[in-house]
């Protein structure tokens, strides 16, 4: 995709003006946050576009030189022939740096994984996938807090719901949502037999509470005694929160801590971003049906991987794309092919798209 040069040096005008404005010492306040958010979207287009051109410049001149010397002849045609084959890698580094961005991309996320099909080996492997993401979590830099866990006698997860912290969380996260499946022999079968088993996960990016107002009286607010597994002290106090949202019918469930109030603020928490996701699909809605054709919705009734254990491989049906490193992708070391690879193909859908 060839960006015309007129568009590149708006581009850099553009972030000239930024720059300056910001260096005036003149900005406070909102203004001075609104600018500096349009500086960190604008910069890396500008140095995308700075090189495009500079290389595009250098073409232009070394193949208008006329000279007589042949050993100088030979030199420059070397320097073509290795800007001939650089420039494309901008252009397209460019191009990808052009894209529209998810404004929610830079948000930290709330990573929900639920126990589905399989009974105790599903939760088994809910766990797994939990700590696949801690270990990605931890390569990435990210600092991963679980909010609320229910477990079942065996350690795995009947449902745990984090929060994940960090640079970029959301922009690399957001293709895990749908359903996982796995195909092995569970540590419950006497029999050898493989079996197939599932979990659903949920990522949704974390608002602040700017983004999302919610009405008090919107909420119906229920307080009962904790029950389950929690320790020892959760039959003791009524401190378990039930909170539903009204007007869109979510529920957020929460007994994690003794503390009432705990309970009722992990609780807003992921209320809050339930809406936001909500709300966030509502206005995407044909952004959502272009992603679907790309990499899948992302939505949780969506078979979107398999990790079978006796072949060691997963697969990502979405794109069609298998590993047979099973440990490593589970470790969480080896997740990042998968997620660079969804990226990518993300990325060039959109490009095609921007071409079409």
């Amino acid at each position: 995709m060839t960006i015309p040069d007129d568009r590149l040096s708006q581009i850099r005008h553009r972030f000239a003006e930024l720059e300056a404005r910001l260096a005036s010492g003149t900005l406070e306040g909102e203004a001075f946050v609104a600018s500096s958010r349009d500086y960190a979207e604008v910069e890396p287009v500008a140095r995308a576009a700075e090189a495009v051109q500079a290389m595009r410049g250098e073409l232009a001149e070394l193949r208008a030189l006329d000279d007589n010397d042949a050993d100088m002849k030979a030199l420059a045609a070397e320097e073509v022939a290795r800007l001939e084959a650089e420039l494309p890698a901008a252009e397209q580094a460019l191009a990808i740096a052009m894209l529209p961005r998810d404004s929610a991309d830079v948000r930290p996320a709330m990573l929900e994984i639920r126990a589905g099909t399989g009974g105790d080996e599903a939760a088994l492997f809910a766990a797994d996938l939990f700590r696949m993401y801690q270990g990605y979590a931890a390569q990435q830099g990210w600092r991963v807090e679980p909010i609320s866990v229910a477990s079942n006698d065996l350690g795995g997860y009947k449902e745990i719901v984090a929060n994940v912290t960090g640079t970029g969380v959301f922009a690399k996260m957001k293709f895990e949502s749908g359903v996982h499946r796995v195909q092995r022999v569970p540590v419950t079968e006497s029999g050898g037999r493989i079996h197939t088993s599932a979990a659903t996960v949920a990522v949704l990016p974390e608002p602040a509470e700017v983004d999302v107002s919610i009405d008090q009286n919107d909420l119906k607010i229920d307080i009962y005694r904790s029950s389950g597994a929690g320790g020892q002290h959760v039959n003791t106090t009524d401190s378990a929160v039930r909170i539903t949202h009204l007007p869109t019918g979510i529920v957020v469930a929460m007994q994690d801590e003794r503390s009432q109030h705990r309970n009722r603020d992990k609780a807003m928490q992921v209320l809050r971003a339930r809406i936001y996701e909500a709300r966030r699909a509502e206005v995407h809605g044909a952004e959502a049906e272009a992603r679907k054709a790309m990499v899948g919705s992302g939505d949780r009734s969506e078979r979107i991987r398999t990790y079978n254990f006796p072949q060691g491989r997963v697969t990502d049906h979405r794109i069609n794309l298998t590993l047979h490193r099973l440990p490593e992708v589970l470790e969480g070391t080896g997740l990042g092919e998968l997620v660079d690879a969804l990226i990518a193909e993300d990325q060039a859908k959109r490009l095609a798209a921007m071409g079409d």
